[in-house]
């Protein structure tokens, strides 16, 4: 379990985080979320103690990360999968860390094959692709079999069969019953995989939910109805939960909080006719860009791709985040 309460961070008069506090439990998979500069890294960077908290605190499974006795099997970070010696094969990187940690050999040998690494384990590391070099990362994040697992940008450099690696990873280790966390730029992936969010913009909490209630919030559970008799229908689908909203004289309704096949049959029953019933489909991408729009530093003049952090742009703002 990660508790963080009040967590801040300033560098100067700039405030990277401001007074956070929120819970990632075990046993599900959190995703944190947040235009560029919202303060992710640096609130990852906190949790494992790279960097000091300016106030507040945050702990990991009750206590600071320095306080742990054997932090590896704590919590297993990936951060900065690049973050290797070039000169070392992956089977040398892990097994320093291991020597380091007091974990035995064999454990080696399973996270190589977890992480897909057996044809590669005895090569330079410096030779890695992105996506070997990302599959080492979280190979080294697992290597203390840790209760709790934090992974920043696990995606990156994953083709689609590593993309599906990860996403199986991530559930499974939640399944055991581990905490874990991972930060992602992909939208779609994290509707897929993530059973909670945390999402923040420049430094704040925004929004700490699951991914069906954003998308909710957002209008994504929104029916349009037309029908011979809108002023019935009215009458008929109201009820506690149920939003209807429609412009007078118009044969179009908007349903929030019923789905379209409750609709469809209380107004079969009620012997209305309906021209159209068509639920509204809004995308966590949607959902996340609506709540995060004033939070946004860089707004592109023709696309939002900017919105999201990319590689390069962790690469480069990673100090300043």
């Amino acid at each position: 379990m990660i508790e963080a309460q009040q967590l801040t961070k300033r560098y100067g008069e700039k405030t990277a985080v401001d007074r956070l506090d929120f819970t990632v439990k075990p046993g599900t998979v959190t995703g944190f979320l947040g235009p560029n500069g919202a303060g992710k890294s640096t609130t990852m960077r906190m949790i494992v103690g790279l960097d000091e908290p300016t106030g507040g605190s945050v702990t990991v499974n009750g206590r600071r990360y320095a306080e742990h006795t054997a932090p590896l099997q704590e919590v297993g970070a990936l951060l900065e999968a690049k973050s290797i010696h070039p000169g070392r094969s992956a089977f040398d990187h892990l097994m320093s860390q291991a020597y380091t940690h007091g974990i035995p050999r064999r454990r080696v040998d399973e996270v190589i094959e977890l992480s897909g690494l057996q044809s590669v384990a005895k090569k330079r590391a410096g030779a890695f692709s992105l996506g070997m070099g990302q599959r080492l990362g979280i190979a080294a994040a697992l290597l203390g079999d840790p209760a709790t697992v934090m992974l920043d940008e696990p995606v990156n450099g994953l083709d689609p069969e590593g993309v599906l690696w990860i996403r199986n990873l991530l559930t499974g280790l939640a399944s055991e019953g581990r905490t874990v966390f991972v930060s992602s730029h992909l939208m779609s992936e994290m509707a897929l995989v993530a059973d909670h969010l945390i999402i923040v913009g420049r430094g704040r909490l925004l929004a700490d939910t699951t991914v069906e209630d954003l998308i909710r919030q957002a209008g994504g559970d929104t029916v349009k109805v037309a029908s011979e008799d809108p002023a019935r229908l009215r009458e008929v689908l109201a009820g506690p939960g149920v939003e209807i909203t429609g412009r007078a004289g118009s044969e179009e309704l908007q349903v929030t909080g019923m789905a379209a096949r409750s609709i469809g049959m209380k107004a079969a029953t009620a012997g209305i006719a309906l021209f159209e019933l068509t639920p509204r489909t809004l995308s966590l991408e949607e959902a996340f860009m609506d709540l995060t729009r004033e939070s946004v530093e860089y707004h592109g003049g023709t696309t939002v791709s900017e919105s999201f952090e990319t590689p390069e742009s962790l690469e480069t703002a990673g100090s300043a985040v």
